[in-house]
This record gives C-alpha cells, structure tokens and sequence, in this order.
C-alpha cells in the first residue's frame, strides 16, 4: 500500500483510533457468540465513522479510506472469492460428502482407523471447498454419528473433522486465506502451495498419528438410517480439485484455475446426475429466490468481500497517519535484527492478530501488506516464504479458540448431529487441544528458528540467525 501524510489530532493516538473502534467491536461480537463477516459489517463502518473526526484534514482522510478500498490486491482477492465461492457450492452439490462418507464406511474402519478416515475425509473436502467452516457444516453431520457408532473417540473424532477443516483453510488454492496471503505478499500461487506442502503436510502426519493413537476406544454398534446416504459417485468430484491444484501449479492465474476448476465440477456434476442443469442456473420460479448454485456461492462470499473491503480501507488509515511504519521502525530497532527474528516476529504478530477476530482472512488483511511484507522484504524473503509463515500462522490458535466462527460452525454441527441421534458430544472447550493447530504452530517455530523450508528474494542469503 502507498504510503502518505495523514494528520490526525493526537497524532499516533489518533491514527490508532479506527483499529481500536474495529477491534473493541469484533471482540465484543466475537465473545457474545455473535461473530462473522456480516455482523463485522458495522464495526468497521463504526471506525471509518469515528475516525473522520480525529482526521484534521476530512477530504484527506476520506480519500485515503477509497485509496485503501481501491488496493489493487484488494480486487484481486474480491474477484478469487467470488470464483471460490462458486466452485465450494459446486462440489458440495455434486455430492463430495456423500462420496467420502462412502469411501470411508466401505472399507470397514472401526474406532481409530475411522477417525484417522474421517481427518483424512475432511481434508480432502476442505482442500476442494476451500472453506473451514463449510467443511464443519458439511460433514459434521454425517461422520461424527457414523465415527461414534463405529467405536471412535467422541472428542478425537470431533477434532478430526475440525483439524482436517484447518488444513485445508491452511493449504487450499481456493482458501480465502491463502489467496489472501499469496497476494498480500505478491507472491505466486504455485510458489506458495508448493512451498507451504512441506509444513501442511508435516504437521498433518503429526496429527494423523495422534489420531491413530488416541482415536478409538469407543463401542460399536449399529448405524441407523446412515447407509441410505451412501454414494460413491461424488468421489468424481475430486477431479475438478486436482484441476485447479495442477493449474495452479503450473504457473496460472488464480482467477484462471479457479474457472477451469468451476467448469469442471459443473460438468462432472451433470454427467454422475448428482447436479441438475438447472440448478446451476436457471429462471426462478418466483421473484426473489435463488437463479441456482452461481447465485448460491457468489452469496455465500458476499459478506467476506464488503469485510474485506471495509477492511482495507481502515488498514490505509492506519497506514497513512504513520502507525504502521512506527510499528516497524520499533521492531527494526528493538525486536528484529536477524531473519530468524524477522520470521517469528511475523509470527508473533499474525497469531496475535487473529486471536480478538472471529475471522481469520481479515485478519492476515490487517498485518499482511502494513507489517509482514515490510519487515519480511527488509531481510529479502521471498515473497512464497512470507505468505507461509502468515497463513500458518493464522491457521494455528485460530482453530482453538471458541469466539472464532469456524469453531463455533464446527461445534454447533456436532452438538446437532449427536442430538439427533441421541448420542454425547464434547464440550466446545475439546477445541483447545485440536492436534493440527498445535502441530503446526510447532512446525511453524522449528522452520523459523531452523531455517527449514526459508526461502529468499534474491542470490544467496546468510542463514545464519
């Protein structure tokens, strides 16, 4: 973001203004259990509002809110959502759950094997949906009572579906963190998927192994009314996830693998006869209803993109008035003198901005391009390498803490599915002990004081802390 001269009354104080008013709102929300990209909607309005009046000059500050608005990074990461957002809707229509339900419950699995299949299954469907909380919404509801009658831990089993939501949110072409992360940076997505592999899939094998050892334990029993969802055919749609990770990977466009991803799935979708063309787009019967599953995903993006927006807008502000660059010039000086400071002070601060927020992307928005890209360009790591070392940070605590929207989805579709079954589920507080998150972070630490996996701009670089 460019940098400007914007006087405020109360000088840093009252450049300081606006992310208090935005962050005083989002932890009220996010405590009341009432968090998500909407209901954000008005804190940050709130803070633009406040903030004009400590502004000494209002047309300046007001242009500086649109210069934040108008980010080129910005609309990139607008236009990402709204692909990704389709293309979720379009694998959970063409049936995704039902056939990983299928691939799980046919091999015979019982107590930890099947929580092992089940952490497995969510990372597949996280991986091609994009979204951690679709993921809990999505598969909760079937697995958890199917992993329950089949003799897995009831806790393991929840965090199984959690931990495979985190990862990926953490590795997906399609997560809105990653796309925000990538582009914050000005990194390529095929550097940064290739790069972040190595660490998802670290801390994955960590967690496959927790739940391997602590998974089972449970009793078997029979599964009521659960076969009847069984279809293998949504296994198919795992093709259009492999067509946009492949395209990715060869050096595309985002926005152009995200299309041929959506195309594919649309197509696959038809052919198995689990997608009717005329739900992906048709004339609604009546006035007002929904023109088919394009409508449905550009709607379910919508509050992402206006938080995202308003987001960015308050970050100028801050930028401008000189808070930012106060921030970095007091790390420069007194916390970071060496690259491996330099990656845990990204760290350090990207974990500790998404613990007040309920949403994980907007919080990458407020650090990623006024603090992690500077200090990250000073010490020439490359861009990949700092975009990993924030979405891993953001996926880590993130999925421990019960304000946090995708832990509350997750929750409230476990504590639903065993009351309709009539079976126990865990307390929400299960969340603190969710093995990817804590492997991760691990993962995060060692590759940062180790050096592991670090990666830098130009020619060779010391690697000596």
């Amino acid at each position: 973001m460019e940098e400007k001269k914007l006087d405020m009354y109360g000088g840093l104080l009252g450049g300081l203004v606006p992310l208090l008013v935005l962050v005083a709102g989002l932890v009220w929300l996010s405590v009341a259990e009432r968090g998500g990209t909407k209901p954000f909607w008005a804190c940050a309005w709130l803070a633009l509002c406040v903030g004009l009046f400590f502004a000494r000059n209002k047309e300046e500050y007001c242009k500086a809110a649109m210069r934040g608005i108008g980010d080129k990074t910005g609309i990139v990461i607008v236009t990402a959502w709204l692909f990704a957002g389709v293309f979720g809707k379009l694998m959970a229509a063409g049936g995704l759950v039902n056939g990983l339900l299928w691939m799980g419950m046919t091999t015979g699995a019982q107590g930890s094997i099947f929580t092992l299949l089940v952490f497995f299954a969510a990372m597949l469907f996280a991986l091609g949906t994009g979204t951690s909380t679709g993921t809990c919404i999505a598969l909760a509801p079937v697995l958890y009572p199917a992993g329950y009658f089949l003799g897995s831990d009831p806790a393991m089993l929840g965090l199984a579906i959690l931990s495979g939501a985190a990862f990926g949110d953490n590795l997906a072409p399609i997560s809105d963190t990653t796309i925000v992360s990538a582009y914050t940076q000005g990194a390529r997505m095929k550097d940064v998927v290739r790069s972040r592999f190595p660490l998802s899939m670290t801390a994955a094998a960590v967690s496959a192994v927790i739940f391997l050892i602590f998974g089972g334990g449970g009793q078997v029993s029979s599964l009521p009314e659960i076969h009847a969802n069984l279809n293998p055919s949504g296994i198919f749609m795992l093709l259009a996830l492999v067509v946009v990770v492949v395209s990715a990977l060869a050096g595309r466009h985002i926005i152009e693998s995200l299309i041929y991803g959506n195309v594919t799935a649309a197509v696959i979708g038809v052919l198995i006869g689990n997608i009717p063309l005329g739900a992906i787009f048709s004339v609604p019967a009546k006035s007002g209803a929904s023109t088919g599953l394009i409508q449905d995903g550009v709607d379910s993006v919508v509050g992402a993109i206006i938080f995202a927006i308003l987001i960015l807008a308050v970050t100028q502000i801050l930028v401008e008035s000189g808070i930012m660059r106060r921030i970095l010039d007091f790390a420069h000086s007194t916390l970071v003198s060496s690259v491996r400071q330099a990656e845990l002070f990204i760290v350090g601060v990207t974990v500790l901005a998404s613990i007040p927020i309920s949403a994980n992307a907007p919080a990458e928005l407020l650090v990623g391009p006024t603090l992690v890209r500077p200090i990250g360009e000073k010490f020439k790591l490359a861009a990949a390498r700092r975009a990993n070392l924030m979405d891993c940070a953001v996926c880590s605590i993130f999925f421990t803490l019960p304000w946090h929207i995708a832990v509350a989805a997750w929750y409230g579709a476990l504590y639903s599915a065993a009351e309709g079954y009539g079976i126990p589920a865990p307390g929400i507080s299960a969340a603190l002990y969710n093995p990817y998150s804590w492997a991760l972070l691990l993962v995060l630490i060692v590759s940062a004081v180790t050096g592991w996996n670090r990666k830098y701009d130009m020619g060779e670089q010391s690697e000596a802390a």
